[in-house]
């Protein structure tokens, strides 16, 4: 349950250095990416994900498929189900789900459905860098939070030059924890039945069903 907490937690997208501010390079970057996902209706991406810190390693391969505000998730044996009403997030290990109502849920910034516009609030950024990253430049952008008890000390974001998707995010925790997301495959207007995001109990026989609503 730790990695979707984490990933789900409004910590994840959550001090402040001197040099922090919101310059017009990094801006104008972050506008033509948040303009890109924005125009799409759905779009599924295949990521890595790697967790380092307090002397523990950990990495998996996760799915994200996304239409509107409804959005699935899944990363190391676990699966979440949201249609934008309801959240389901089904362990394996225990064959169990947890049901709760979506607005309850403490998802927040770190909701997938609005990632690309968690810039706009909470946060001071600027240009790092270009660089390359599998054989694409990518344009770095460091986002800080300006919330003194946020547990995050930066945010770093790559954004490819060329077509303005995110190719890699970065979270250094101030406790000195890295966890990094990569996109390895991005398909953007898939078409994908709604059934999709809604947990279907007849799936996942004997699974135990925990209402927390």
């Amino acid at each position: 349950m730790k990695k979707i907490a984490w990933m789900l937690s409004v910590a994840f997208i959550m001090t402040l250095p001197a040099f922090a501010q919101k310059d017009k390079r990094a801006q104008t970057i972050l506008d033509a990416m948040s303009k890109k996902y924005k125009s799409l209706k759905s779009y599924q991406a295949a990521f890595t994900y790697a967790s380092a810190g307090g002397g523990t390693k950990e990495s998996y391969k996760g799915d994200l498929t996304v239409k509107n505000e409804k959005f699935r998730l899944q990363l190391g044996g676990q699966e979440v189900f949201t249609d934008g009403k309801t959240m389901s997030t089904y362990i394996k290990e225990s064959n169990e789900v947890n049901v709760q109502d979506y607005e309850g849920a403490g998802t927040s910034e770190l909701n997938p459905t609005q990632i690309y516009t968690i810039y706009k609030r909470g946060f001071d950024y600027r240009f790092l860098k270009e660089q390359k990253q599998g054989g694409r430049t990518v344009e770095v952008i460091e986002l800080t939070p300006n919330r003194p008890k946020s547990p995050i000390a930066t945010i770093q974001i790559s954004v490819d030059k060329a077509d303005k998707s995110v190719r890699n995010w970065l979270i250094v925790n101030k406790d000195g924890k890295r966890t990094s997301y990569t996109i390895t495959k991005f398909t953007p207007d898939v078409n994908v039945p709604d059934a999709l995001f809604v947990f279907d109990k007849a799936k996942y026989p004997g699974v135990e069903v925990v209402d927390l609503r």
